[in-house]
Order: structure tokens, then C-alpha cells, then sequence
């Protein structure tokens, strides 16, 4: 762990310039989910409590370099204001003498939140000039928005190397959860990978199978490596042009001692639809009108087996069509017996992705996780191995 946190930094008297995630949805003015909000309060109770001032970069939308009303953060002053319990005073620009004198009228125990910083063209060209404008408003800089860490822009980027940088406590959270499930993890490592398409998680699989003990893959995804082994998928979600690159994960995973488990039995029906009439068969015997729309119960055991010796586990996509009933049985199943093993301290669970959180919440298992990663495009771009740009500015 190269990268330092608050504790290793002399907060007393300062301002502390934080990088934040504040593109929270919003419906007619109205916030419809403070998850990221939610997140962030430690790092500023934890700044405060330490003497320092919170000063808040953050973005909302994308404005694309220009002032749209329509994208102020003022409109999230309330919702932060009520989550973290202490006084946010809104500065309506992110640089120059609004931003200062805003910061200077704070009081003592008090946050700052400056306007969206892609009011500005620099932030997203990571123009060392606007970080330069940044960080005269600060003494410190302090990154808690890994979900923001894999893009190259002024408040990620330039800014962390014009200050004394730390990590905060939502993005040590993050990098300590992901370290201990690729870094350097407890093993036996399984990895179950979901999800509609196997073009857009290339990278991360061919990064898997040299990394992993056992690889799990489910969904749309299973379907295309089940063609590539000659298997009529029928009507099933395929891509038919990708088999040949996924005989060449199989061949790299086997190569690399990594066992990839597909489906040996599925759930397929004629049409997808709640409550569609479906049969179990085996993964070979998918009749051509049909489509396979989950794992079976066979699958499912062999799924059970492999996590009963893990003692790692990296979770994205499901492995089903589980927003639909019966098709979430497989999903369910893995996700329910990974958070009674972590609960049971038997298991260090990370999971990550947009279907992947609506999936194991569906569940009822997210919360038994030992992490639960809301960053999207940061956390697969970790999976897949590459340097995060807002991380490998906090290494200096």
C-alpha cells in the first residue's frame, strides 16, 4: 500500500481539498438515491473531527466545459447537509475568488461544496492550469471517489501530484477490498463473471484466468463459450462471432491452471417473460425454438462445491436472466451461500457493476459482502489489470 490516508497526514487548521462523487441521480430536482452521499460522510466527519475543512470537488452530468444551469451541485446542498450533520456552504464556482471567499467565511466544523469542476473544459483535458486554480484553494488533497479514479482529469489527476495526497476513507475502503481480492489474495480464488456479453469484458476475463483458481461464467457470456465448444445454443443470447476468441480464454486459462466452470445444465424456455413456461436440460440439448435463460440445478451444485473451498471471491454480472423470475435461481442460489460464508468469516467477498449490486441486492445478499463497490468503469478496470490514473497519482 504505497498510497497514504488521512491518518498519515497533519489535518489541524487545514483545508482539505476532497475529490468526492456527487453524481447522485436526480429526478425534477429531487435526489431518488444518497448511496454516494451516503459513503463519503466518514471521510468528512473524519476530516473535521481532526481540525480540518472539507472543501468538496465533484462533478454532476456532463456539461462538456460549460456553465448548464441544469448541472449545478447546489441542488444536492440539503441531502448532504442531512447526511453528514454538519453545515455545507455552497460556493457557485469550483476556482478563482467565489471559491476563496467561500471557503474563507466557513466556520470551524463546517463543509464547503464548489460548483461542478466540468463547468470547466480543463477538468476532463487534466489541464494543469485548473489544477493549479484548485489547488490554491487547499492545503491538502484528498481522493474519495474511486468510481471518478480511472479517468486522467484535473480534480483525479494533476491535482494529486500539486498537493500532499491521501486516499479517503470511501476510496481506502475500495483499494484495501480490491487489493485483498487480486492483489495479493487468501486462495483458493473464485471469480464468477455474468452478463450479457463477452466483447465487453475481454480484458477483464483474459486478466482473470491468470489470476483466479476457478472461474465461473454465467449469463448471455456462457452461452457464447458454450457455442465455441460446438454446442447449439438455439435462440439463446449469443455472440456467434466471438467463439474464437473465447476458445483462446479457455486455452489461456487452461494453461495458466485456471478452471473455467460453465454450465453442464440450463433453464431454457420459448419465450422471456415472468413466470414463461421452461424446462431444465442438459447445457447440449437446448432445442432450437428455445433459449437458455439460466443455470440449472446440477450447475448450480457444481457452483456451490467451488465456493465451499474458496476463500476468496470477485463477483460481476449474474449468471442468469435474474431480473425475471424463475431465471434468478442460479443468481440467487451463488449469492446467498457466498454471504453466508462471509458472514460466517469463512470468505472475503467482493462484488462489483451496475447489474451486478441490483443482483445481489435482489437477493437479499449485498449487505453480508465484505465489499460492495458501486464505482462501475473504475472497479472493471481494476479487474482487468489497469493502472487507475486518480490511484497512481496518490503513489505519487
Amino acid at each position: 500500500m504505497a498510497w497514504k490516508t488521512l491518518d498519515d497526514m497533519d489535518l489541524a487548521g487545514k483545508r482539505v481539498l476532497t475529490r468526492v462523487d456527487l453524481n447522485v441521480p436526480m429526478d425534477d430536482g429531487r435526489i431518488t438515491d444518497t448511496t454516494r452521499i451516503d459513503r463519503i460522510v466518514p471521510t468528512l466527519k473524519d476530516i473535521v473531527a481532526a481540525g480540518g475543512t472539507p472543501v468538496l470537488l465533484a462533478h454532476f452530468g456532463r456539461p462538456k466545459g460549460k456553465h448548464v444551469p441544469e448541472m449545478s451541485l447546489r441542488p444536492v446542498v440539503p441531502a448532504l447537509e442531512a447526511a453528514c450533520g454538519l453545515p455545507v456552504t455552497f460556493a457557485a464556482d469550483c476556482r478563482g475568488p467565489a471559491a476563496a471567499a467561500a471557503i474563507d467565511a466557513v466556520a470551524p466544523g463546517g463543509v464547503v461544496l464548489l460548483e461542478n469542476t466540468r463547468f470547466y473544459p480543463g477538468e476532463e483535458k487534466n489541464d494543469p492550469d485548473l489544477a493549479s486554480d484548485f489547488a490554491e484553494l487547499g492545503d491538502i488533497y484528498c481522493n474519495d471517489a474511486f468510481s471518478a479514479a480511472h479517468r486522467a482529469h484535473a480534480s483525479t489527476e494533476a491535482l494529486a501530484r500539486a498537493l500532499p495526497a491521501c486516499a479517503g476513507r470511501l476510496m481506502q475502503a475500495e483499494l484495501s477490498a480490491l487489493e485483498a481480492a487480486l492483489g495479493d489474495p487468501v486462495r483458493p480464488v473464485v471469480a464468477v463473471v455474468g452478463g450479457a456479453k463477452v466483447s465487453t469484458k475481454l480484458d477483464l476475463l483474459g486478466n482473470l484466468v491468470g489470476k483466479v483458481d476457478h472461474l465461473v461464467i454465467g449469463g448471455g457470456m456462457a452461452n457464447t463459450f458454450l457455442a465455441a465448444q460446438g454446442i447449439d445454443v438455439g435462440k439463446s443470447l449469443a455472440e456467434h462471432d466471438m467463439t474464437a476468441t473465447a476458445s483462446d480464454i479457455m486455452a489461456k486459462a487452461e494453461a495458466a491452471g485456471c478452471e473455467i466452470i460453465l454450465p453442464s445444465d440450463v433453464v431454457v424456455a420459448r419465450e422471456f417473460k415472468a413466470g414463461a413456461e421452461n424446462e431444465t436440460v442438459a447445457a447440449d440439448a437446448c432445442p432450437g425454438d428455445a433459449m437458455i435463460l439460466d443455470a440449472g440445478p446440477e450447475t448450480v451444485a457444481r457452483i456451490a462445491a467451488t465456493l465451499d473451498s474458496a476463500k476468496t471471491l470477485i463477483w460481476n454480472g449474474p449468471l442468469g436472466a435474474f431480473e425475471i423470475p424463475p431465471f434468478d435461481t442460479a443468481t440467487n442460489a451463488a449469492a446467498q451461500q457466498a454471504a453466508e460464508m462471509t458472514a460466517a468469516g469463512g470468505l472475503t467477498s467482493v462484488a462489483g457493476g451496475g447489474d451486478t449490486v441490483a443482483a445481489l441486492n435482489q437477493a437479499g445478499a449485498a449487505e453480508r459482502f465484505t465489499y460492495i463497490s458501486t464505482a462501475g468503469g473504475a472497479f472493471l478496470e481494476w479487474m482487468e489489470g489497469k493502472a487507475l490514473p486518480g490511484v497512481a497519482a496518490l503513489n505519487g
